[in-house]
């Protein structure tokens, strides 16, 4: 299954503005430990693209508004041809695991990166 890694906003840029350090390597070796079929999204890291479910967009009531700011995210995931995207932020697992389908990307599969890992593990 091909994967799709996605830079959340608060996890990168809003943490390298607000600690000195995004977090973008780390999941990507994280990834490279667990995925042999992995790709990440054009653009990515600080130039990545919002998938819109940030601010508080996820709890209002304004859906079709959080649609269409999630249009060039699903746009990145279709053409990496993923079909699964990896995310470790809860609002852009919420936000992608909601507008999907409006995109026509309803087979894609959205897990957490801990839930990766967790699947990874032998016992």
């Amino acid at each position: 299954m091909r994967a799709a890694y996605h830079d959340p906003c608060n996890y990168c840029r809003k943490a390298e503005k607000m600690f000195g350090h995004g977090f973008y390597e780390e999941p990507r070796y994280i990834l490279s430990r667990c995925l042999s079929n992995w790709v990440d999204l054009y653009p990515n890291r600080q130039n990545q693209f919002c998938c819109g479910g940030g601010g508080g967009a996820l709890t209002t009531g304004y859906n079709d508004e959080r649609i269409f700011y999630g249009r060039k995210k699903m746009a990145q995931i279709k053409a990496a041809g993923a079909e699964m995207v990896v995310v470790p932020c809860h609002s852009c697992h919420g936000q992608l695991n909601s507008i999907k389908e409006a995109y026509g990307m309803g087979e894609l599969k959205v897990k957490y990166l801990w839930e990766l890992v967790a699947d990874c593990l032998i016992l």
